[in-house]
Protein backbone atom coordinates (compact mmCIF):
# COMPACT_ATOMS: atom_id res chain seq x y z
CA UNK A 1 0.00 0.00 0.00
CA UNK A 2 1.46 3.16 -1.27
CA UNK A 3 1.38 6.73 1.05
CA UNK A 4 -0.68 8.35 -2.02
CA UNK A 5 -3.92 6.07 -1.28
CA UNK A 6 -3.96 5.95 2.59
CA UNK A 7 -4.61 9.19 4.79
CA UNK A 8 -2.61 8.53 8.09
CA UNK A 9 -4.60 9.54 11.75
CA UNK A 10 -3.84 12.88 13.07
CA UNK A 11 -3.16 15.02 10.12
CA UNK A 12 -6.03 17.35 10.29
CA UNK A 13 -7.73 18.33 6.51
CA UNK A 14 -5.60 15.58 5.06
CA UNK A 15 -7.45 14.09 1.89
CA UNK A 16 -5.62 10.92 1.74
CA UNK A 17 -3.78 12.03 -1.86
CA UNK A 18 -0.12 12.02 -0.34
CA UNK A 19 0.01 10.31 3.18
CA UNK A 20 0.57 7.69 4.96
CA UNK A 21 1.15 3.78 4.66
CA UNK A 22 4.65 4.06 2.12
CA UNK A 23 7.56 3.66 3.59
CA UNK A 24 10.32 6.13 2.63
CA UNK A 25 12.42 4.17 0.65
CA UNK A 26 16.67 4.52 0.07
CA UNK A 27 16.52 5.81 -3.69
CA UNK A 28 19.05 7.56 -5.73
CA UNK A 29 18.05 10.57 -8.03
CA UNK A 30 18.06 9.88 -11.52
CA UNK A 31 20.71 12.69 -12.09
CA UNK A 32 22.65 12.02 -9.00
CA UNK A 33 22.74 15.68 -8.08
CA UNK A 34 20.87 16.90 6.32
CA UNK A 35 16.06 13.66 21.97
CA UNK A 36 18.00 15.25 21.44
CA UNK A 37 17.71 18.83 19.50
CA UNK A 38 21.69 18.95 19.32
CA UNK A 39 22.02 20.50 15.77
CA UNK A 40 23.21 24.20 16.71
CA UNK A 41 24.94 23.32 19.50
CA UNK A 42 27.68 21.17 16.68
CA UNK A 43 26.88 24.39 14.30
CA UNK A 44 28.00 26.49 17.08
CA UNK A 45 30.62 24.35 18.61
CA UNK A 46 31.99 25.18 14.71
CA UNK A 47 31.24 28.98 15.25
CA UNK A 48 33.00 29.07 18.29
CA UNK A 49 36.30 28.11 17.05
CA UNK A 50 36.70 31.29 15.05
CA UNK A 51 40.23 32.04 16.51
CA UNK A 52 40.32 35.18 14.79
CA UNK A 53 43.86 36.84 15.90
CA UNK A 54 43.90 35.54 19.36
CA UNK A 55 44.60 31.96 18.52
CA UNK A 56 47.96 31.43 20.47
CA UNK A 57 50.46 28.32 19.04
CA UNK A 58 49.65 26.67 22.25
CA UNK A 59 45.60 26.99 22.08
CA UNK A 60 45.84 26.07 18.43
CA UNK A 61 47.21 22.61 19.19
CA UNK A 62 45.64 21.79 22.12
CA UNK A 63 42.03 22.26 20.08
CA UNK A 64 43.44 21.00 17.20
CA UNK A 65 43.84 17.62 19.63
CA UNK A 66 40.39 17.93 21.24
CA UNK A 67 38.70 17.91 17.37
CA UNK A 68 37.41 13.93 16.29
CA UNK A 69 36.99 12.59 13.00
CA UNK A 70 35.65 10.37 10.43
CA UNK A 71 36.73 9.65 6.79
CA UNK A 72 33.02 9.67 5.55
CA UNK A 73 34.35 9.96 1.81
CA UNK A 74 36.69 6.99 2.26
CA UNK A 75 33.83 5.10 3.58
CA UNK A 76 31.19 5.65 0.88
CA UNK A 77 33.53 5.94 -1.84
CA UNK A 78 32.16 7.51 -5.28
CA UNK A 79 28.95 6.53 -5.49
CA UNK A 80 27.27 9.26 -4.13
CA UNK A 81 24.74 12.22 -5.57
CA UNK A 82 27.42 15.12 -6.97
CA UNK A 83 28.16 18.03 -5.60
CA UNK A 84 26.85 21.47 -6.22
CA UNK A 85 28.84 23.86 -8.06
CA UNK A 86 27.53 26.95 -6.43
CA UNK A 87 28.78 27.58 -3.34
CA UNK A 88 25.88 25.58 -1.24
CA UNK A 89 26.74 23.16 0.91
CA UNK A 90 24.66 20.54 2.85
CA UNK A 91 25.52 19.64 6.11
CA UNK A 92 23.91 16.67 8.35
CA UNK A 93 24.39 17.28 11.75
CA UNK A 94 23.40 14.59 14.36
CA UNK A 95 22.99 14.20 18.29
CA UNK A 96 24.56 11.35 19.67
CA UNK A 97 23.26 10.10 23.03
CA UNK A 98 26.22 6.97 23.72
CA UNK A 99 25.77 5.35 27.08
CA UNK A 100 29.58 5.63 27.59
CA UNK A 101 32.03 8.09 29.78
CA UNK A 102 30.35 11.37 30.98
CA UNK A 103 26.64 10.62 28.80
CA UNK A 104 26.11 7.35 30.99
CA UNK A 105 24.13 10.12 33.42
CA UNK A 106 22.54 12.21 30.42
CA UNK A 107 21.41 9.87 28.01
CA UNK A 108 18.95 7.81 29.99
CA UNK A 109 17.76 4.11 29.47
CA UNK A 110 20.39 1.34 29.25
CA UNK A 111 24.22 2.17 30.30
CA UNK A 112 25.63 -0.33 27.89
CA UNK A 113 27.93 1.63 26.06
CA UNK A 114 26.03 1.81 22.36
CA UNK A 115 25.83 5.23 20.49
CA UNK A 116 22.73 5.99 19.27
CA UNK A 117 21.35 9.31 17.33
CA UNK A 118 18.02 10.70 18.23
CA UNK A 119 18.25 13.86 16.22
CA UNK A 120 19.39 14.51 12.38
CA UNK A 121 18.86 17.58 10.87
CA UNK A 122 19.79 18.84 7.15
CA UNK A 123 21.39 22.21 7.47
CA UNK A 124 21.22 23.55 3.66
CA UNK A 125 23.42 26.96 3.46
CA UNK A 126 22.36 28.80 0.79
CA UNK A 127 24.55 30.36 -2.02
CA UNK A 128 26.16 33.26 -0.65
CA UNK A 129 26.08 31.79 3.03
CA UNK A 130 23.20 34.42 3.76
CA UNK A 131 20.31 32.23 4.92
CA UNK A 132 19.71 28.38 5.24
CA UNK A 133 16.95 26.10 5.47
CA UNK A 134 16.94 23.28 8.57
CA UNK A 135 15.10 19.92 7.57
CA UNK A 136 14.37 17.83 10.72
CA UNK A 137 14.52 13.76 9.83
CA UNK A 138 12.20 12.50 12.82
CA UNK A 139 14.02 9.32 14.12
CA UNK A 140 11.33 7.43 14.07
CA UNK A 141 10.49 7.41 10.58
CA UNK A 142 10.55 4.24 8.86
CA UNK A 143 12.67 3.69 6.35
CA UNK A 144 14.69 1.31 3.69
CA UNK A 145 18.44 1.29 4.74
CA UNK A 146 20.79 0.65 2.33
CA UNK A 147 23.95 -1.33 2.50
CA UNK A 148 26.88 0.84 3.92
CA UNK A 149 30.41 0.12 4.88
CA UNK A 150 31.45 1.84 8.14
CA UNK A 151 34.84 3.77 8.63
CA UNK A 152 36.22 0.84 9.97
CA UNK A 153 35.48 -0.89 6.75
CA UNK A 154 32.33 -3.43 8.32
CA UNK A 155 29.61 -4.23 5.79
CA UNK A 156 26.20 -3.73 6.92
CA UNK A 157 23.72 -5.30 4.61
CA UNK A 158 20.63 -3.48 3.95
CA UNK A 159 16.96 -3.56 5.66
CA UNK A 160 13.17 -2.74 5.21
CA UNK A 161 10.67 -1.10 7.26
CA UNK A 162 13.42 -0.16 9.98
CA UNK A 163 13.93 3.56 12.15
CA UNK A 164 15.57 6.02 10.68
CA UNK A 165 18.05 6.24 13.36
CA UNK A 166 18.82 2.33 12.86
CA UNK A 167 21.48 3.91 10.49
CA UNK A 168 24.04 5.45 13.02
CA UNK A 169 23.17 2.85 15.42
CA UNK A 170 24.46 0.08 12.76
CA UNK A 171 27.15 1.81 11.20
CA UNK A 172 27.96 5.01 12.33
CA UNK A 173 28.41 8.39 10.85
CA UNK A 174 29.21 6.61 7.08
CA UNK A 175 26.11 4.78 7.21
CA UNK A 176 23.83 7.54 8.60
CA UNK A 177 25.50 9.80 5.67
CA UNK A 178 24.69 7.03 2.79
CA UNK A 179 21.19 7.00 4.46
CA UNK A 180 20.35 10.43 4.01
CA UNK A 181 21.96 10.58 0.72
CA UNK A 182 19.69 7.59 -0.28
CA UNK A 183 16.87 9.47 0.69
CA UNK A 184 17.08 12.81 -0.38
CA UNK A 185 19.38 12.23 -3.33
CA UNK A 186 21.44 15.38 -2.06
CA UNK A 187 24.96 15.41 -1.63
CA UNK A 188 25.87 16.23 2.54
CA UNK A 189 29.04 18.34 2.00
CA UNK A 190 30.08 18.09 5.83
CA UNK A 191 29.08 15.69 8.88
CA UNK A 192 28.54 17.05 12.92
CA UNK A 193 27.84 15.19 15.50
CA UNK A 194 27.57 16.67 19.30
CA UNK A 195 26.95 14.85 22.32
CA UNK A 196 25.56 15.08 25.41
CA UNK A 197 28.04 16.30 28.35
CA UNK A 198 29.34 18.27 25.45
CA UNK A 199 25.84 20.35 24.76
CA UNK A 200 25.21 20.77 28.39
CA UNK A 201 28.51 22.12 28.86
CA UNK A 202 28.55 24.33 26.21
CA UNK A 203 25.47 25.77 27.33
CA UNK A 204 26.81 26.69 30.60
CA UNK A 205 29.87 27.91 29.33
CA UNK A 206 28.21 30.15 27.46
CA UNK A 207 25.91 31.45 30.20
CA UNK A 208 22.62 30.02 29.52
CA UNK A 209 19.98 30.64 27.16
CA UNK A 210 17.26 32.59 27.35
CA UNK A 211 13.48 30.84 26.46
CA UNK A 212 9.73 32.11 26.65
CA UNK A 213 7.46 29.42 27.47
CA UNK A 214 3.64 29.82 26.82
CA UNK A 215 2.58 27.03 28.63
CA UNK A 216 4.00 25.11 31.75
CA UNK A 217 6.11 22.02 31.16
CA UNK A 218 6.66 19.29 33.47
CA UNK A 219 8.64 15.87 31.93
CA UNK A 220 10.33 13.86 35.03
CA UNK A 221 11.61 11.39 31.97
CA UNK A 222 13.62 14.04 30.79
CA UNK A 223 13.71 15.77 34.26
CA UNK A 224 12.19 18.89 33.29
CA UNK A 225 9.62 21.29 35.04
CA UNK A 226 8.89 24.97 33.73
CA UNK A 227 6.29 27.23 34.40
CA UNK A 228 4.59 29.70 31.65
CA UNK A 229 6.73 32.44 31.38
CA UNK A 230 10.65 33.66 30.31
CA UNK A 231 13.52 31.59 31.98
CA UNK A 232 17.15 31.66 31.60
CA UNK A 233 18.10 27.98 31.20
CA UNK A 234 21.59 26.62 32.20
CA UNK A 235 23.47 23.48 30.54
CA UNK A 236 21.01 20.69 32.66
CA UNK A 237 17.73 22.33 31.90
CA UNK A 238 18.48 23.46 27.86
CA UNK A 239 19.08 18.98 28.22
CA UNK A 240 15.88 18.76 28.89
CA UNK A 241 14.25 20.94 26.88
CA UNK A 242 15.26 19.41 23.67
CA UNK A 243 14.74 15.59 24.86
CA UNK A 244 11.11 16.02 26.70
CA UNK A 245 8.37 14.71 24.58
CA UNK A 246 6.20 13.42 27.05
CA UNK A 247 5.89 17.43 28.40
CA UNK A 248 4.38 19.17 25.57
CA UNK A 249 1.90 18.31 22.41
CA UNK A 250 0.92 14.79 21.36
CA UNK A 251 4.00 12.93 23.05
CA UNK A 252 5.30 12.19 19.76
CA UNK A 253 9.07 12.83 18.83
CA UNK A 254 7.22 15.30 16.04
CA UNK A 255 6.46 17.58 18.94
CA UNK A 256 9.94 17.58 20.63
CA UNK A 257 11.42 18.40 17.38
CA UNK A 258 9.17 21.45 17.59
CA UNK A 259 10.73 22.40 20.66
CA UNK A 260 14.33 21.83 19.28
CA UNK A 261 14.07 23.86 16.47
CA UNK A 262 12.83 26.93 18.53
CA UNK A 263 15.76 26.16 21.07
CA UNK A 264 18.22 26.96 18.24
CA UNK A 265 16.65 30.24 17.10
CA UNK A 266 17.36 31.21 21.50
CA UNK A 267 20.74 29.95 20.87
CA UNK A 268 21.53 31.57 18.02
CA UNK A 269 20.19 34.84 18.53
CA UNK A 270 21.68 34.45 22.70
CA UNK A 271 25.18 33.73 21.01
CA UNK A 272 24.88 37.27 18.99
CA UNK A 273 23.40 38.80 22.10
CA UNK A 274 26.86 38.08 24.31
CA UNK A 275 28.79 38.87 21.09
CA UNK A 276 31.00 35.34 20.61
CA UNK A 277 32.65 36.31 17.86
CA UNK A 278 33.92 39.65 19.43
CA UNK A 279 34.89 38.62 22.45
CA UNK A 280 38.16 36.98 22.20
CA UNK A 281 38.34 35.21 25.61
CA UNK A 282 34.62 34.03 25.86
CA UNK A 283 35.69 32.85 22.06
CA UNK A 284 38.57 30.95 23.20
CA UNK A 285 36.87 29.53 26.50
CA UNK A 286 34.59 27.90 24.53
CA UNK A 287 36.67 26.58 21.62
CA UNK A 288 37.68 24.24 24.57
CA UNK A 289 34.48 23.05 25.25
CA UNK A 290 33.32 22.85 21.80
CA UNK A 291 36.32 20.99 20.31
CA UNK A 292 35.76 18.06 22.91
CA UNK A 293 31.64 17.99 22.55
CA UNK A 294 32.33 17.64 18.40
CA UNK A 295 33.11 14.79 15.91
CA UNK A 296 33.44 15.95 12.13
CA UNK A 297 33.90 14.71 8.39
CA UNK A 298 37.55 14.86 7.93
CA UNK A 299 37.73 17.80 6.13
CA UNK A 300 36.61 19.86 9.11
CA UNK A 301 38.71 17.80 11.24
CA UNK A 302 41.59 20.55 11.79
CA UNK A 303 41.02 24.10 14.03
CA UNK A 304 41.56 25.86 10.46
CA UNK A 305 39.07 23.82 8.63
CA UNK A 306 36.64 24.32 10.92
CA UNK A 307 37.16 27.85 11.32
CA UNK A 308 37.14 28.46 7.79
CA UNK A 309 33.96 26.55 7.46
CA UNK A 310 32.35 28.75 10.82
CA UNK A 311 33.46 31.94 9.84
CA UNK A 312 30.74 31.14 6.30
CA UNK A 313 28.08 30.71 8.86
CA UNK A 314 28.40 33.95 10.64
CA UNK A 315 26.05 35.96 9.07
CA UNK A 316 23.32 33.42 9.21
CA UNK A 317 20.84 35.28 11.88
CA UNK A 318 17.63 33.52 13.43
CA UNK A 319 15.35 35.54 11.29
CA UNK A 320 17.74 34.04 8.11
CA UNK A 321 17.10 30.55 9.27
CA UNK A 322 14.25 28.43 7.69
CA UNK A 323 13.20 25.56 9.62
CA UNK A 324 10.94 22.78 8.89
CA UNK A 325 10.35 18.94 9.89
CA UNK A 326 10.58 16.25 6.77
CA UNK A 327 6.90 15.66 5.98
CA UNK A 328 5.84 12.61 7.30
CA UNK A 329 2.18 10.59 8.68
CA UNK A 330 1.93 8.95 11.48
CA UNK A 331 1.63 5.15 11.17
CA UNK A 332 -1.63 3.42 10.96
CA UNK A 333 0.16 0.20 11.89
CA UNK A 334 2.10 1.91 14.84
CA UNK A 335 1.55 5.21 16.14
CA UNK A 336 4.56 5.34 17.67
CA UNK A 337 6.44 5.35 14.09
CA UNK A 338 5.99 7.86 11.16
CA UNK A 339 6.11 7.08 7.29
CA UNK A 340 7.65 9.62 5.09
CA UNK A 341 5.44 11.82 2.80
CA UNK A 342 7.15 10.95 -0.25
CA UNK A 343 6.06 13.59 -3.20
CA UNK A 344 5.65 16.50 -0.53
CA UNK A 345 9.45 15.42 0.68
CA UNK A 346 10.40 15.18 -2.82
CA UNK A 347 9.72 19.15 -3.16
CA UNK A 348 11.72 19.46 -0.47
CA UNK A 349 15.14 17.64 -1.92
CA UNK A 350 14.30 19.27 -5.37
CA UNK A 351 14.26 22.85 -4.36
CA UNK A 352 17.47 22.19 -1.86
CA UNK A 353 19.47 20.48 -4.98
CA UNK A 354 18.40 23.99 -7.37
CA UNK A 355 19.76 25.69 -4.25
CA UNK A 356 15.69 27.19 -3.77
CA UNK A 357 13.70 28.23 -0.58
CA UNK A 358 11.64 25.42 0.25
CA UNK A 359 8.12 25.80 -0.60
CA UNK A 360 5.13 25.84 1.79
CA UNK A 361 3.21 22.90 -0.19
CA UNK A 362 5.63 20.98 0.79
CA UNK A 363 4.84 20.95 4.10
CA UNK A 364 1.54 21.64 4.61
CA UNK A 365 -0.93 18.86 6.21
CA UNK A 366 2.00 16.88 7.32
CA UNK A 367 1.73 15.71 10.97
CA UNK A 368 3.64 18.25 13.69
CA UNK A 369 2.97 16.38 17.21
CA UNK A 370 1.10 19.62 18.00
CA UNK A 371 3.99 21.33 20.12
CA UNK A 372 4.55 24.46 18.00
CA UNK A 373 4.36 27.86 19.57
CA UNK A 374 5.48 26.31 23.41
CA UNK A 375 8.77 28.03 23.43
CA UNK A 376 10.00 30.90 21.47
CA UNK A 377 12.68 33.17 21.81
CA UNK A 378 12.17 36.28 24.27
Amino acid sequence: MSAESTPGPGIPGDTGTDGARHRGKGRRRKSQKRHKGLMITAWTAAGIVVLGGVGAGYMYFALNDNLKSVDIDQALGTDRPKKADNGSENILVLGSDTRAGGNKKLGGGTDDGSARSDTAMIVHVYEGHKKASVVSIPRDTLIDRPSCTDTKGDEHPAARSVMFNSAYTTGGAACAVKTVESITGLRMDHYLEVDFSGFQKLIDDLGGVEITTTKSIDDPDSHLKLKAGTHTLDGKQALGLVRTRHGVGDGSDLGRIQLQQAFIKALVHQIKDVGVFSNPKKLLDLAETATKAVTTDSDLGSVNKLASFAHGLQGISPSDLHMITMPVAYDPADPNRVLLREKKADRIWQALEHDRPIPKSATSGSATGEAKGVVSAP
